[in-house]
């Protein structure tokens, strides 16, 4: 894994022939930056769930390596999936950070983790708690498709996805 995580426009600006083949994609520019981990990168692991954060406690409980969450909650803006018990979860365990195509909560609390998490927005309205979702799948969001097993890398510019782990 990479030490320290690469700056994204770096990245971009020595890889130009993989951003032409679609092996290194940026996702929209529509998250917003929380957690104390202004950049990280590591390898994805994906979950789509939708209003519903049982499974991404799952996620959480287990020891991150380094790697970092992609969730895909629909884009719903109706409630947070995330809150600031899950961020400390996410940073006791070594997760290097959570990408959430949805809503978080507790901000001050989120701000204060050593963790990195990119989010549409916060709402105070806590998730259900059914359990339903799916692991491990293909998840599209922010105009790009990413996988288990890719690599994100985020930073104050962006955030890429690249099939392999980069080096520059």
């Amino acid at each position: 894994m990479a030490s320290l995580p690469l700056a994204t426009a770096e990245v971009c600006d020595s890889n130009a022939g993989l951003i032409l083949n679609g092996d290194l994609r940026a996702l929209q520019p529509i998250f917003r930056i929380y957690g104390r981990r202004q950049s990280f990168a590591g390898p994805v692991v994906t979950l789509k769930i939708f209003e519903d954060n049982v499974l991404l406690r799952e996620f959480l409980e287990e020891k991150g390596h380094g790697r970092v969450l992609v969730v895909d909650g629909g884009g719903s803006t109706r409630c947070a999936i995330l809150g600031g018990n899950l961020a400390q979860l996410a940073q006791n365990n070594g997760w290097a950070g959570i990408v959430i195509n949805g809503c978080i909560r507790d901000v001050d609390e989120i701000n204060g983790c050593d963790v990195g998490i990119r989010a549409l927005n916060s709402h105070p309205i806590k998730s259900n708690k059914k359990g339903v979702g799916e692991k491990h799948v293909p998840v599209t969001f922010a105009g790009t498709r990413i996988c288990d097993g890719e690599w994100l890398y985020a930073d104050s510019d962006g955030i890429l996805i690249s099939n392999s782990e980069l080096t520059v």
